[in-house]
């Protein structure tokens, strides 16, 4: 007797349906598996055996062939746990309705006393169940609420496989999981960390609100216990509020790495700050079947680099492409795959080796040639996708001692969401989203300069020596910091406020 449930299996980030057959036939007592499982899927037969003996159920014992479709593509990971033991009592006849499993959707996996487990990527399992339009999707209790944020499929959290064949048996009914989104965001719109809590770093905290409403890269520049760690991770309270989809989007990576932790909604942006010894695989995404990186973890939100120079450039050239794509393809033999990786990049590093060339406190013991060592470390190219390069002084002991309290982050998120706003309404139609996304044609055409401000910007070419590419960065900023302040064109205090953000341009190499 055949019976077959679809399940599913991940590419990447994102689900495809594989379909789960099972025939039981006369003959010889035996088990065979087709269709390229792994090793952890070959496994599940044991975990099935039990699974099923100590929930009072019989394991067949005649000839069984199993096959997962489609055959040519390598199956991982113990989610087919529980499609397994459901076509397996459908073709033995213990399940009576064979038409009703093939309506759901089933994945999970099966502890040996019949318990099912939580498994990873649940969120994109419900949105291909919805997108195949099924009647429902069963899985795991404990990952009902994640994929109930999926509107318009019934999500079936099943603890045990006696509730799940009960169901499928239509002796038991189970109500859909339901997720409240306005309490999802409401619970991660709570703001640990204020910039209200940073004392002094005025010159600062403006260049990042400047770059949090353009979504602009910042590199910060300064002595050690200047702060740089304390204000990049303040920064994601700032940025604009993220949307439905940003947030799916987000949750979808989280979800296949398994870093959930309970969540059912990545509501805040996320903020990932990487060691420095990373691999490139463990930045970008990669290894044998390739998995999210930490670049993609990041998505919608901040990747912190700090001590950037220390990191290996082979690590740090391979950010290029995700930077200036907004998404990463690794291409393996079996295939291709492309990860989401709109991130906004945040860097630290100290001005040279002994981290004080700039502290008038302290006397720097580094030469000319080991200071342009150390800042060769960090190519031009990549240079080139950061739009401000601020400096970061240490902290002066009357701004340590002040008690009053700086500005909130809510006050300066205002300003940053009115305008991204206007950013909105001057891309409508476009694939883009903030002035930092801007090339050659939106420059001319939403870059309009003022008399004065094209003088101020010739002066500076020409006495700072400025580079072409360091040009195109002012005009980006400087047309953020015109948004801040409702302005239509730029004027000469909003292109002299982004010209000083040009710091390592004006830096002696």
């Amino acid at each position: 007797m055949l019976a077959s449930v679809i399940s599913t299996a991940l590419a990447g980030v994102d689900a495809y349906p594989v379909e789960v057959e099972i025939d039981i036939s006369g003959g010889l007592p035996g088990l065979k598996m087709v269709g390229l499982p792994e090793k952890s899927v070959l496994e599940a037969l044991d975990r099935i055996k039990s699974a099923l003996r100590n929930s009072g159920y019989d394991f067949p014992g005649r000839k069984i062939t199993i096959n997962l479709a489609p055959a040519d593509t390598r199956k991982e990971g113990s989610a087919f746990d529980l499609p397994l033991a459901i076509a397996l009592l459908g073709a033995n006849g213990q399940i009576r309705d064979r038409a009703r499993i093939r309506r759901f959707m089933a994945l999970g996996e099966l502890a040996l006393d019949g318990r099912v487990k939580g498994i990873k990527g649940a969120l994109s399992c419900a949105i291909l169940a919805r997108a195949q339009k099924f009647e429902g999707v069963v899985l795991p209790a404990e990952n009902a609420r994640e994929a109930a944020v999926v509107d318009g499929i019934p999500v079936i959290g099943v603890s045990d496989i006696r509730q799940a064949i009960e169901f499928y048996d239509g002796t038991r009914h189970l109500e859909p999981a339901v997720a409240n989104l306005q309490e999802l965001f409401a619970a991660g719109g709570r703001e640990e960390l204020n910039f209200s809590e940073v004392r002094g770093q005025e010159q600062a905290k403006r260049a990042l609100e400047v770059a949090a409403a353009g979504g602009h890269n910042v590199l910060m520049i300064g002595p050690p216990g200047s702060g740089k760690t304390m204000l990049a991770k303040r920064l994601p309270g700032v940025l604009p509020t993220m949307t439905f989809e940003e947030a799916i989007e987000t949750t979808k990576v989280h979800s296949v790495m398994g870093l959930l932790d309970g969540r059912a909604l990545v509501a805040v942006r996320p903020f990932r700050s990487p060691h420095h010894t990373i691999s490139d695989a463990g930045l970008i995404g990669g290894g044998p079947v390739p998995r999210p990186g930490e670049v993609s973890l990041a998505h919608h939100g901040v990747l912190f680099l700090d001590e950037l120079p220390e990191f290996r450039k082979n690590v740090l050239e391979v950010l290029r492409q995700p930077l200036e794509d907004s998404k990463i393809t690794i291409s393996r033999v079996l295939g291709t795959l492309t990860f989401p990786a709109s991130v906004m990049l945040v860097a630290a590093m100290n001005p040279c080796p002994c981290g004080f060339y700039t502290d008038p406190q302290h006397e720097c013991t580094c030469s000319p040639l080991e200071i342009q060592r150390y800042r060769s470390r960090i190519s031009g190219p990549l240079l080139d996708r950061i739009d401000i390069h601020i400096e970061v002084p240490a902290v002066k002991y009357r701004d340590l001692t002040d008690k009053n309290a700086g500005e909130s982050s809510a006050a300066i998120r205002e300003r940053v969401n009115r305008a991204r706003e206007h950013q909105l309404k001057r891309f409508a139609g476009m694939p883009i989203y903030c002035n930092a996304q801007m090339g050659a044609r939106e420059l001319q055409q939403h870059c309009a300069v003022e008399s004065a401000g094209e003088k101020l910007l010739e002066l500076a070419i020409n006495r700072l020596g400025l580079s072409a590419r360091a040009y195109t960065r002012i005009l980006k900023v400087a047309r953020t910091i015109a948004d801040l302040e409702d302005a239509d064109s730029i004027a000469a205090h909003h292109l002299s406020e982004a010209i000083q953000y040009r710091s390592l341009d004006r830096a002696p190499q």
